[in-house]
């Protein structure tokens, strides 16, 4: 039970929250909100994606579910326009837990941009319906009819979930896609429309699977004179789409958005149609990408409109359009599309910004999930502070929990953490229903997470894990540049940078940048650099009190053009030893100040600092979790109000928990239970432990469970029924000594497979500055690892690769045209299994993917290859028991 404030004032005190003045109010953004008016269902189907998959696994599941995607567009089965991204080869992971509507861009079977050299196909070949391919050789049929009818077979006879597809016969007709010049082409397009929107539902009807659903007319803007003609012949000749689309790209869309909605439904209302589904299946520019403060200016129009959205595809397939880090992370961007998903079966409710259709500003969402009992305000994109003004809590009851989230930019490619506390307000009164708290504003991308709750049996409080951030501009700097990096310059074509600067030119070896921070004790600490480094990875030292260098070992970025070199940011961490007290820290170019480290000209956005000494405890509590099957957060059981009720075979409590690291970790279970009762623990699909309680009481129940780097998937079950406070993990790398690391060189070379040697000049982050390449593409060319102490017993494993693979294939104007490389391992006399590892972008930056195994013998080697194409090259392996010791259930107050 936790211990109540009596009086407002100790709560903001003691936990970190304040209450608005007039004074505050003056200086400070406000923000209103009125949870008692609510303003339609969640509809949650604005942070779709463009692109956003790649291959099975690419993103992985955890991050798919995690950030809750309803709707993507990918590629048309046969399709050449990018080498990954198929709809049907993605479409399990899609829709395995919250995909909706997989849409097809049926024109991506052409492989350049614009289509076809930009021109509409006549009749120059015969195609093959079985498999897409063709000779060259008129038929009689226009080429395209015939594309759009073996895409369609091939959806309507392969596909599980051919009912949930929509395609999208057009992209971008009036952007030189074959229809551009209205005035002479008009007829045209309304007669393909007609003659491929037939030939979809022809193939439908043949399969017995109903009216298909058709997207259109996709055209680059909002064009109204186009649309009216396109709605006009459409309903006149019963080929209306199922789903209006067109696009919303550009930094000013953001202030006519809205506009461009209310003109579209006013067309419907003057031709007596509709209301049809709309989709903006590109939206958003490279600045928006991986930036919460962007992302949810965007979020919160087409959440107020209840239409979908998906990001566009500047870059490569498979990471969420930017939103997501290396193969298994999370990015600020994640994190947000998260959150968002969060507020999935709650009532949206009146939310008044500042001002709306504004560029770059204050905007949020408000949420109320009557079952949960929680009110959720996100919001973004200004640079003052916020004064919240609540109303409407009447349904929380008379005394309230708060508790502010924050997430800040880490770069595309930055691993951000779960997002932190930053204020709380334990059970503080709402008089009336109301509420005003302040909320100090890091910087404009930074977007919020404010959650409001009744009372609740547990206390509430800031993140109890010490961490410190600085600005690197904030730094002392020597032979080093700040640069401005406007967000509007280039009309969006570029990464934003946290506080609109960051540090660079820091070419020389005399270049630091030195920032002195007072730790609480003495310690192990985790040294976070947001960065970017240009195509290659890089290295710098560390310097406490000027001494004691370390290594700071960069992965590298995506640097394939202009606007990503430099800009393109990700992270390095290096973990620290401490005393207490003050420290200067100094990141250099150079160990000696004489010779610059291997490609240490490296731009520089943030530093954080964070105490990892006791493992990092992390918590989830019940108020934060996501539930199925009638699962709920409950505030009828005394000792438990808050606490989350599991209870039968379909109950179910989900749970995204980062780890910095892959490795060990105890993952922890605190409950109450009325009887003696078990829950059932799930991490990333795969069953890992039933814990047991013998009666009634609270409880802690734990597991030690190797975790991969990045976002990992816990699922808690219960069918007897348990009452979940919360789920917590804490990092135990004394655990480690369990798994087994064996080095590529090490290995059994089969075939071509050969060991690769990097340059310590190259920067390479490779371990032994060694790998083994031109694995696969051929059955016999493999490595293997024989069986040995650590991995000699049946059961379930993990496999942690750490490779590298920038392989690219074909050319885009502007995609980097990325290959997903495949990677299998069989057990000899076993099994096997195989995951897609995706772009490193060069071949000595070395990533780390997981790949679960079960082992079926207690001597069979695990040969490592590809038989069809070739495997990413690799440093390492790492095989990890899924568990260790013997989970355990104790009794706490």
């Amino acid at each position: 039970m936790k211990r109540k404030l009596a009086v407002l004032t100790a709560a903001a005190l003691v936990l970190g929250g304040t209450l608005s003045t007039p004074a505050q109010a003056d200086t400070n953004d406000v923000l209103s909100v009125d949870f008692a008016q609510t303003t339609g269902a969640f509809r949650g189907g604005a942070t779709g994606t463009l692109y956003g998959f790649g291959d099975d696994g690419a993103p992985t599941q955890a991050l798919i579910n995690g950030a809750h995607i309803t709707n993507t567009s990918q590629k048309a089965p046969y399709g050449t326009q990018h080498p990954s991204g198929d709809a049907i080869k993605v479409e399990g992971g899609f829709f395995a837990k919250h995909g909706k509507d997989m849409y097809i861009y049926v024109q991506d079977y052409y492989p350049d941009w614009s289509y076809n050299g930009g021109r509409r196909p006549g009749d120059d070949r015969t195609y093959n319906q079985a498999d897409g391919t063709y000779t060259s050789t008129p038929n009689g049929i226009w080429d395209y009819l015939e594309v759009v009818e073996f895409v369609t077979e091939a959806v309507a006879t392969t596909s599980a979930r051919p009912r949930d597809y929509v395609f999208i016969p057009f992209n971008e007709p009036d952007g030189g896609n074959w229809y551009n010049n209205w005035g002479t082409l008009k007829d045209t397009f309304l007669a393909d429309w007609k003659a491929t929107y037939d030939k979809i539902q022809e193939v439908y009807a043949r399969h017995g699977l109903g009216h298909a659903r058709i997207g259109g007319p996709g055209d680059t803007r909002w064009q109204p004179a186009r649309s009216a003609d396109i709605l006009t012949y459409a309903k006149a000749n019963n080929v209306l789409p199922d789903v209006f689309i067109w696009h919303e790209l550009g930094i000013n869309n953001l202030g006519t958005f809205r506009a461009n909605y209310a003109a579209y439904r006013q067309l419907e209302k003057d031709l007596g149609i509709g209301p049809l589904h709309v989709n903006v299946t590109e939206y958003g520019m490279l600045r928006d990408m991986g930036t919460p403060g962007q992302l949810i200016q965007w979020l919160s129009i087409m959440e107020d409109l209840k239409i979908d959205g998906q990001t566009a595809y500047w870059n490569y397939a498979g990471n969420f359009n930017d939103n997501s880090a290396r193969a298994n992370a999370a990015n600020a961007g994640w994190w947000m599309y998260k959150w968002y998903g969060d507020l999935e079966g709650s009532q949206t409710v009146r939310l008044t910004p500042p001002a709306l259709n504004t560029v770059d500003t204050l905007q949020g969402i408000g949420a109320v999930d009557a079952r949960n009992k929680r009110a959720t305000v996100l919001y973004g994109g200004g640079d003052k502070p916020v004064s919240l003004r609540l109303t409407g809590l009447g349904l929380l009851g008379k005394r309230v929990d708060v508790e502010v989230r924050e997430i800040t930019l880490s770069g595309a490619e930055g691993v951000s953490g779960t997002p932190r506390v930053i204020k709380a307000l334990d059970g503080v009164a709402a008089t009336g229903g109301a509420l005003s708290l302040d909320v100090p504003t890091y910087d404009r991308y930074a977007a919020y997470q404010v959650l409001v709750t009744p009372a609740q049996d547990r206390p509430v409080v800031v993140s109890p894990v010490w961490t410190a951030s600085v600005e690197a501009e904030n730094t002392a700097l020597t032979d080093a540049t700040v640069y401005f990096q406007d967000p509007q310059a280039g009309g969006g074509w570029k990464f934003l940078a946290s506080g609109s600067r960051d540090v660079g030119s820091f070419n020389r070896p005399t270049s630091k940048a030195e920032w002195t921070v007072t730790v609480p004790r003495a310690g192990r600490y985790r040294f976070q650099v947001i960065g970017g480094t240009p195509g290659t990875p890089g290295r710098h030292a560390l310097f406490v009190d000027g001494a004691n260098p370390a290594i700071v070992q960069y992965t590298a970025d995506l640097a394939l053009t202009s606007y990503q070199r430099w800009q393109y940011r990700g992270s390095a961490e290096v973990t620290i030893p401490l005393a207490a007290g003050q420290h200067t820290l100094s990141l250099r170019s150079s160990v000696d100040g004489a010779a610059v480290l291997p490609n240490s000209d490296i731009t520089l956005d943030k530093f954080l600092l964070t105490d990892v000494t006791d493992g990092e405890p992390t918590a989830y509590p019940a108020s934060t979790l996501r539930y199925a099957g009638g699962a709920r957060v409950t505030y009828d059981v005394p000792g438990a109000r808050g606490y989350a009720s599991i209870r039968g075979s379909g109950g179910r409590a989900d749970a995204y928990v980062q780890a910095w690291e892959t490795g060990y970790h105890d993952l922890s279970l605190d409950y109450r239970s009325l009887c003696a009762t078990d829950a059932q623990i799930t991490v990333n699909g795969r069953p890992v432990a039933t814990v047991k309680a013998k009666g009634a009481g609270a409880w802690r129940s734990t597991v030690r469970v190797h975790l991969s780097q990045g976002i990992n998937e816990v699922e808690v079950r219960s069918k007897t029924g348990i009452l979940l406070r919360e789920l917590t993990t804490t990092r135990t790398p004394q655990a480690d000594t369990a798994a087994v690391t064996v080095q590529g060189e090490d290995t059994i070379r089969h075939g071509t497979a050969v060991v690769n040697t990097y340059p310590d000049g190259s920067g390479s982050n490779a371990s032994g500055l060694k790998g083994v390449g031109f694995v696969g593409n051929g059955a016999g060319n493999t490595f293997e690892v024989p069986r040995g102490p650590g991995f000699d017993k049946p059961g379930d494993y993990n496999i942690a690769v750490t490779y590298a693979n920038a392989e690219l294939s074909g050319r885009h104007d502007y995609n980097p045209q990325v290959v997903d490389r495949r990677l299998e391992v069989t057990e000899t006399g076993g099994g096997s299994a195989y995951a897609y590892f995706r772009y490193t972008y060069a071949w000595n930056s070395f990533l780390e993917r997981t790949i679960p195994v079960r082992l079926t013998t207690a001597g069979g080697s695990l040969v490592f290859g590809n038989p069809t194409a070739y495997a990413p090259d690799i440093d390492k392996v790492v095989i990890a028991p899924l568990t260790v010791g013997t989970p355990t259930t104790s009794p706490t107050r």
